[in-house]
């Protein structure tokens, strides 16, 4: 398992200052994020969310201002168009047209993500055949 984590400072409803706690990483074949809040002063716990499935900006935002981007990029031509669309869609249920797109992208210049984000297009990838690293 690999992964990334940032403690945010937040406000309690008690009005003290707390910490929430982001968290994003692949966990067997499946990209998970959980973001959790604590208050020492009243003791509030909150589990926010635990499950697999893509983050939302927020906690994006919050890995990226603490950890930075990386780009993945193909290592070589790809075999084909077919395993790079058959990969997006799994992953992100895109159109066909959105698909595309982001094969292009990878073609081109590289996708931009979390290192989570990419570890795990990465590894689908390499499991149809198609080479691709990660560089900051």
């Amino acid at each position: 398992m690999s992964g990334q984590t940032v403690k945010i400072a937040s406000r309690c409803e008690c009005g003290s200052l707390a910490v929430r706690q982001v968290n994003q990483f692949v966990l067997d074949d499946e990209l998970w994020w959980d973001s959790e809040f604590f208050c020492e002063t009243c003791g509030t716990y909150l589990c926010e969310h635990a499950g697999p499935g893509s983050a939302p900006d927020d906690v994006r935002q919050a890995l990226f201002a603490a950890h930075g981007s990386v780009r993945l990029r193909l290592t070589g031509p790809a075999p084909s168009l077919v395993p790079l669309l058959k990969v997006f869609r799994e992953i992100s249920a895109a159109s066909l047209p959105q698909a595309r797109d982001l094969a292009g992208e990878l073609s081109r210049d590289g996708l931009v993500g979390t290192l989570s984000e990419m570890e795990f297009l990465k590894a689908r990838l390499h499991r149809r055949g198609v080479r691709v690293d990660i560089s900051r």
